[in-house]
């Protein structure tokens, strides 16, 4: 038993001396048990996740701590993404982030709230100065919430370097426990090119895989020739919840020797986009699944280590190769895969013809494609590869390949309206068509005289659509005349059935008031602790606007003593 447990201390000793961040700089955020609902570096839709999402036991409201002293330097409220989030930056040179905040602490919940009245705006980015508001380590600087585009109650933390650049919080000594291998639910092997093959065929092939008692697996024998790679769906669990969180680390070895490695401790917002190239994307797009893929292409991410041949495994007649997969969590609870592949040239069957189109991109050029009154501008780098696209026009619709194929950058879609009537015109814009009936989500649109302009991440359908309908407007705690003497908010329900809410502005007898806005539940709160309603009869006017420019006004009175 000795001699087996010596090799494993010997490797602990090692991971903690090759890591040289802060141990006990950074305390938790919270001060209950910390159990994880996402994990750092996790695959998201477009993004690696930035942080650690923390349980905050369902509810919203409890008390978030400073990691450790400095100032805050950003404050950022949204209707989306982080939502409430405040930034602290520390002396040692990192920042660390709180997100999806339900309210600030008292003293920076009124710097904030002086400058929405300021500003006359909910949404609002601040940059204090070190001075303004000095934090101490462990004092309390918000509750925690749901804000933002938060699915549920949790407090995303963050820890981020000089260069603004995300590293996993558990490298800084925050503990979560985890005793719990990670989770291998697929394997897949790929051709590389149109020479190459896996079982005599030159398509990607699912492998069959095999559990053993020790909780890893062995994979189905294949037969292969040529250049292949390998892919894999993963996921980790942690002792104390059952969410399919992400992975720390992946590598993969041929006949012992290591030839690739997936290292999530850190990277940059610049790179995080390329996700899509890491997963087979089209697959994704298509099952909602996540293969990563363990070889490397046409991808600049900084979290590909010790990559040999872009790990790929060039495979040659009559030969015996073991190819192995590694999955480990930060706790290094680790799952093997092993696949063994024999080199088998003969039998194999003609490769079928690409399909090609009238339309060729190439990646690294510019392109240009007009039919009727649309037009679309492809930029140089767009997309990582060259590919033949699916391109038409039918009336106002846009037919623009399927959303197999990953971008690098937004390109351009362009629609001449000059045959429509200038009272038609002001109620157009560009529609993504979304899912089985085609709905019609809102693109953003720019008006130039007679062209509606957009810009777009993902191929797909597009089209022109229309929107006549004013938002909706409806009171949700109070009446028209009711004394609310006794209320805390005044809560009003906003939507839009077509384009989606733009903006919205809300007075008393004048004098802008400041509501909140959750997108989730279309819900606009004020809280009358603002102290910005000192009158006894009160005149509420509130505008909302859609993204075309349709509006509806609601008035009503109401009293407080």
């Amino acid at each position: 038993m000795r001699l087996i447990l010596i090799p494993f201390i010997l490797l602990a000793t090692v991971t903690r001396a090759q890591n040289n961040y802060p141990q006990d700089y950074f305390a938790p955020p919270l001060d209950i048990t910390l159990i994880l609902s996402g994990t750092f570096a996790e695959l998201r839709s477009n993004h690696f996740h930035s942080g650690l999402d923390i349980k905050t036991q369902q509810r919203v409201g409890l008390n978030v701590y400073a990691s450790a002293a400095g100032f805050v330097s950003r404050i950022k409220v949204s209707h989306f993404g982080y939502g409430k989030a405040l930034y602290i930056t520390h002396p040692n040179g990192y920042t660390t982030v709180y997100a999806h905040l339900n309210k600030f602490s008292p003293a920076i919940e009124a710097y904030v709230k002086k400058h929405q009245y300021n500003k006359e705006s909910f949404q609002i980015e601040l940059f204090p100065s070190a001075d303004e508001l000095k934090i101490e380590k462990g004092q309390i600087v918000a509750l925690s919430g749901n804000t933002g585009g938060s699915s549920g109650p949790h407090l995303h933390f963050e820890i981020r370097d000089k260069s603004e650049r995300p590293i996993n919080p558990l490298l800084f000594g925050i503990d979560i426990k985890d005793s719990v291998n990670p989770i291998i639910s697929s394997v897949y092997a790929y051709p590389m090119d149109e020479n190459s093959f896996i079982n005599q065929l030159n398509t990607k092939k699912k492998l069959r895989l095999i559990p053993l008692k020790n909780g890893d697996y062995t994979v189905e024998n294949i037969e292969a020739y040529g250049n292949i790679g390998f892919g894999v769906e993963t996921i980790d669990r942690q002792n104390l919840a059952a969410n399919k969180n992400g992975v720390y680390n992946i590598q993969t070895f041929v006949n012992g020797n290591k030839n690739f490695e997936l290292d999530f401790r850190r990277f940059a917002f610049s790179e995080t986009k390329h996700i899509n190239k890491l997963i087979d994307y089209g697959y994704y797009k298509t099952q909602k699944k996540r293969i990563q893929k363990l070889f490397k292409k046409n991808n600049p991410l900084s979290i590909y280590k010790d990559v040999l041949n872009n790990g790929i495994l060039t495979i040659q007649d009559s030969t015996y190769s073991v190819y192995k997969i590694k999955v480990a969590d930060f706790k290094n609870n680790t799952t093997w895969a092993t696949v063994t592949i024999k080199g088998n040239k003969t039998n194999v069957k003609e490769t079928p013809p690409k399909k090609t189109t009238p339309y060729f991109i190439n990646a690294n050029e510019t392109t240009n494609l007009k039919k009727g009154k649309v037009s679309v501008d492809f930029y140089k780098d767009t997309f990582y590869e060259d590919f033949y696209l699916d391109f038409d026009v039918k009336n106002d619709t846009l037919l623009l390949h399927k959303d197999i194929v990953p971008t690098k950058k937004s390109f351009k879609i362009t629609y001449d309206i000059s045959a429509y009537s200038n009272k038609d015109k002001s109620k157009l814009y560009i529609a993504k068509l979304l899912g089985y009936k085609k709905f019609p989500a809102y693109s953003s649109t720019k008006r130039q005289g007679n062209t509606l302009t957009t810009y777009s991440k993902t191929l797909g359908e597009f089209a022109l659509a229309t929107d006549t309908i004013k938002p909706t407007i409806a009171p949700l705690n109070f009446k028209k005349g009711q004394w609310l003497s006794n209320f805390r908010y005044l809560k009003i329900k906003i939507d839009d059935k077509f384009s989606g809410i733009s903006n919205y502005r809300a007075t008393v007898n004048g004098t802008w008031i400041l509501m909140e806005y959750d997108y989730k539940t279309k819900t606009l709160t004020h809280d009358f602790n603002d102290g910005m309603i000192s009158e006894t009869k009160n005149n509420l006017k509130l505008i909302v606007t859609d993204n075309v420019g349709n509006n509806s006004t609601f008035e009503t009175v109401f009293y407080r003593k």
